[in-house]
């Protein structure tokens, strides 16, 4: 799994630089999303939610001591809870989906712990996919989150398996550099 290493959240904490703030909300709202569409609440409360979530974010970073035997995925969660309990607490009854469930009390969350560190490469594969052409997106895909083989790729998308290797190679390199830069 991936920790959130100091670094980080010592650069959101000084709340300078935009840039690592836009990148931290990039990477947390489909998890937070996530998160809140699996409580018992209307969907149009979950965006409010969301909202609340990064706005005490902004507030707590500046006085956060990060402790680096912590998880800081359970210490968002652990938050994330809290605001939702605060504002069901303050509204009085919801109307309910039943077919929601707490996100606390799913042991096999999607976004468990041992799932957090391929949910951050997702997320940063997201952030950089852009950079490259969609034939270079599709062969990354292919043999990363498919598992297909280079010779299948290559005949799928009429390059060659070297090719395959090489998108790939420059592909994961860069996403080395984002997740260091997200995470160092």
């Amino acid at each position: 799994m991936f920790p959130t290493p100091a670094s980080l959240l010592d650069r959101l904490r000084k709340q300078q630089e935009t840039t690592d703030w836009d990148r931290f909300v990039e990477l947390y709202t489909p998890l937070l999303f996530h998160w809140a569409k699996r409580l018992p609440q209307q969907d149009s409360d979950c965006a409010d939610l969301v909202q609340d979530v990064f706005l005490i974010l902004w507030r707590k970073l500046p006085e956060f001591e990060y402790d680096s035997a912590k998880s800081f995925h359970a210490w968002l969660k652990t938050l994330f809870l809290n605001r939702f309990r605060f504002r069901q607490r303050n509204r009085g009854p919801l109307l309910v989906d039943p077919a929601r469930h707490d996100v606390a009390e799913k042991p096999d969350d999607e976004f468990a712990d041992a799932d957090y560190s391929r949910y951050l490469i997702r997320q940063a594969f997201r952030l950089i996919e852009r950079e490259f052409s969609s034939l270079h997106q599709q062969a990354f895909r292919k043999y990363a989150l498919e598992e297909l083989s280079p010779e299948e790729i290559a005949r799928d998308l009429g390059i060659s398996p070297g090719t395959v290797y090489s998108i790939k190679s420059k592909i994961l390199s860069r996403l080395r550099h984002e997740l260091r830069h997200l995470l160092d």
